[in-house]
């Protein structure tokens, strides 16, 4: 199988913090990647588009610079996004927030492709409470977010987090499948010498908490199972499930954003 380098992007008005992840995606050279994010922060919101390429390739991806890339909301809402370089559109007036259904709309090399995704309403993140336990000797540490899962069923999150500095970013999805309607029970395990980057006190985590929806969540998931060596769920690596039209690559999430960050003691 041929190896293809698909950087799984959350963008956060004109930031980026990215993970580059290397998936086996058999036959999927030349394919779109769309990738987009709506939040609840100010924009400008931004969506990428590139298309995929062969691991034999110098590049990881070839930036498309000719789309038409259309953002709207179940409101009336519409803009055209500005291509800013590098494959990056960006809107310039548009608002979003929570409970709004939003689409996105993009023209491409003769193709047309669209998705939809609903902002949840916030959560609020009230913290992050650090445990820890011993393994062979050696310290590991878990900080576990603090909220409380609203009561009714089908609340969906996305934890993305970064030690110091450092530009690596750690993804977990939660559901409350299990813990509905109460204070959350799930910490995140902190990396011990995980991709070279290994907790100990005094590192600083930054922590994003995301209201996802199910689509997002479905994606998610099933990326995380890719990473990890995860099977059973019949999602095949060349396939997680997009909620992009027409076969694309990527994803677009309408999401809340809350921040939190802890020094380890």
């Amino acid at each position: 199988m041929k190896n293809l380098f698909l950087s799984i992007l959350s963008l956060f008005c004109l930031c980026s913090c990215e993970k580059d992840i290397d998936l086996d995606l058999e036959d999927q050279s030349g394919k779109i990647v769309i990738e987009g994010n709506i939040t609840d922060d100010t924009g400008p919101y931004l969506v990428k588009i590139t298309k995929s390429v062969a691991y034999t390739s110098d590049a990881y991806y070839t930036a498309i610079d000719n789309a038409q890339v259309i953002v709207s909301d179940n409101t009336g809402q519409a803009e055209t996004l500005t291509y800013m370089g590098g494959g990056y559109y960006k809107t310039t007036n548009f608002a979003a927030q929570p409970g709004r259904t939003y689409t996105l709309k993009v023209t491409a090399e003769g193709q047309q492709y669209s998705a939809q995704s609903t902002m949840p309403q916030p959560v609020s993140f009230d913290g992050l409470d650090q445990d820890s336990f011993m393994v062979a000797g050696e310290k590991s540490y878990t900080l576990l977010p603090v909220f409380t899962d609203p009561a009714m069923l089908g609340n969906r999150y996305l934890f993305i987090f970064s030690v110091n500095n450092t530009s690596q970013k750690f993804f977990a999805e939660f559901s409350d499948n299990v813990n509905n309607g109460l204070p959350n029970q799930r910490p995140l395990l902190m990396p011990n010498d995980k991709d070279g980057i290994k907790v100990k006190a005094g590192d600083t985590i930054h922590v994003q908490m995301q209201c996802i929806d199910q689509n997002i969540f479905t994606y998610y998931s099933a990326l995380l199972q890719i990473l990890d060596g995860g099977a059973g769920s019949g999602v095949t690596p060349a396939n997680p499930p997009s909620n992009i039209s027409n076969g694309a690559l990527g994803y677009f999430s309408a999401h809340t954003v809350k921040m939190q960050s802890k020094v380890i003691e």
